[in-house]
């Protein structure tokens, strides 16, 4: 008879998510993973796949919950100048988790490396820009945006930029600064 699994797979694939976030990929040990997840290796094995396996379906969560937390914050129905500073204040407040962005973090450190992590962080990357462009033209249409801005144009801009600042957050404490280049960047929209 198969014996039943002690734990919830998304609880204690979370904790992975905050340990890899915390120390990268190549940081991490398996006895690290074990420790800080709080099941036995065995399991980890057998629900997971071996470290990597782990660390794509972590990154996957990841990704999956930021896009929700967009989704959201879309669907929120402020005005999209709003919405779009949201989403780089969030990066720079970044409350009860790890430094910077663990999808940003994974594709600076295997991103040339691994060809599994670098798809999957790109792909992530372009929906981002598909988001922000759609964004941006729905803001020109209800008048909020500049309409002589390219939409494809500046969603690269913004993009790039907030991956910037998801970096940025990992080198400075100066919130001033931070701020400042939010500034800067979403000025662009006005």
């Amino acid at each position: 008879m198969a014996r039943s699994k002690e734990f919830e797979v998304n609880e204690v694939l979370d904790k992975a998510i905050q340990l890899f976030w915390a120390q990268g990929y190549e940081k991490t040990s398996m006895q690290d993973l074990v420790e800080y997840m709080g099941i036995h290796r065995r399991s980890i094995y057998d629900t997971f796949g071996d470290k990597h396996a782990l660390f794509m379906k972590a990154l996957e969560r990841y990704e999956t919950k930021q896009t929700n937390k967009m989704s959201f914050l879309i669907d929120t129905q402020k005005p999209i100048k709003e919405i779009i500073r949201a989403l780089f204040e969030s990066t720079i407040r970044n409350e009860g988790q790890p430094i910077g962005c663990f999808l940003v973090n994974s594709g600076v450190e295997l991103g040339v490396l691994d060809p599994e992590v670098a798809s999957l962080v790109n792909e992530s990357y372009l929906r981002t820009e598909e988001l922000l462009r759609n964004l941006v033209l729905e803001g020109q249409q209800k008048g909020e945006i500049k309409a002589d801005v390219d939409p494809e144009v500046i969603s690269h801009y913004l993009m790039n930029a907030w991956v910037g600042i998801r970096t940025l957050v990992k080198t400075t404490t100066d919130q001033q600064k931070l701020k400042n280049i939010m500034e800067m960047t979403l000025s662009v929209l006005d």
